[in-house]
């Protein structure tokens, strides 16, 4: 099997294609294996990298919680390129593969042609942060007393998945059981200290509206938890565009693949003629 090397963990990675490469950031319910659609699509014109993030077997399963977090995901993307030699690629993300892809735009640049930031928000209001560090907690919990296949299940069945069963049952019975062979360990460790304990995205006002990397925000509108925070983030950086896909829950990519795939491919292709731009300054509407 192929592995990157990154600090404390080896991460598992497939690569299909040739051109200028795309990196895909899986969620936390999700792993390398629900990107197939994205990869069968983009592979045809690039080469597309997807992997999988520690704590998701085949990559390690480190047992520290000091080896987990916002600051080691947004590295082991970086460590999977560079070890693959490649200085520069689109970066495309899920959820919290989208925080780390977003991470990834303000700690990299240099390494980022495009972002795409898909379903990226929850837990991010402060209103909301202690609640959702609690639900944190309590889901990891569930995952080492009670195992994968049973919060698989019930995962699948949440406000923001539902829709996915609704729409593609063989797709949602593939999440469920992809979700059921994950390691308990793996995922309770990545809901203690990534999840629950990453910045809130409004405090990273600042820095957001220094970002000049070519952005597309994507997000279900039935996608509660992450709606405002992507509006929020259309208005904080400068280069962001914002997509919202109607009657669509969290996972966008797999409930809705072509609308997905088609307006990634038309954002990419924009940024690669140069005409993705800033935001006219002139189109902000001043507010007291």
């Amino acid at each position: 099997m192929p592995y990157a090397p990154s600090s404390g963990a080896r991460l598992y990675f497939e690569e299909t294609g040739t051109g200028h490469p795309i990196i895909f950031v899986h969620e936390f319910g999700s792993d390398h294996r629900e990107w197939e659609t994205q990869v069968r699509w983009f592979s045809r014109q690039y080469r597309c990298i997807t992997f999988n993030a520690r704590g998701y077997p085949p990559s390690d399963v480190p047992e520290q919680d000091s080896l987990y977090g916002q600051d080691h995901a947004t590295d082991d993307i970086a460590a999977v390129l560079k070890h693959l030699s490649i200085a520069k690629a689109h970066v495309v993300g899920l959820s919290m593969g989208a925080f780390a892809t977003l991470h990834f735009g303000l700690r990299y640049p240099e390494m980022a042609t495009a972002l795409v930031v898909a379903g990226c928000g929850s837990g991010a209001p402060k209103s909301e942060r202690e609640s959702f560090k609690r639900g944190c907690g309590a889901t990891a919990d569930r995952f080492l007393k009670e195992g994968s296949a049973r919060v698989a299940e019930a995962t699948g069945l949440g406000p923001t998945r539902i829709q996915l069963k609704n729409k593609d049952p063989r797709g949602w019975d593939e999440f469920v059981r992809h979700l059921s062979e994950h390691s308990p360990l793996g995922s309770a460790l990545t809901l203690r200290n990534y999840q629950a304990l990453r910045p809130s995205l409004y405090d990273l006002t600042d820095k957001l509206a220094k970002m000049t990397t070519p952005t597309l925000l994507i997000v279900g509108d039935e996608d509660d938890p992450c709606l405002d925070a992507n509006l929020f983030l259309k208005r904080a950086i400068p280069s962001a565009g914002l997509l919202m896909v109607p009657r669509t829950g969290h996972a966008v990519n797999l409930e809705e693949p072509d609308a997905f795939n088609r307006a990634v491919q038309e954002f990419l292709g924009s940024v690669e003629r140069g005409k993705w731009s800033l935001r006219d300054p002139r189109s902000v509407i001043a507010t007291r």
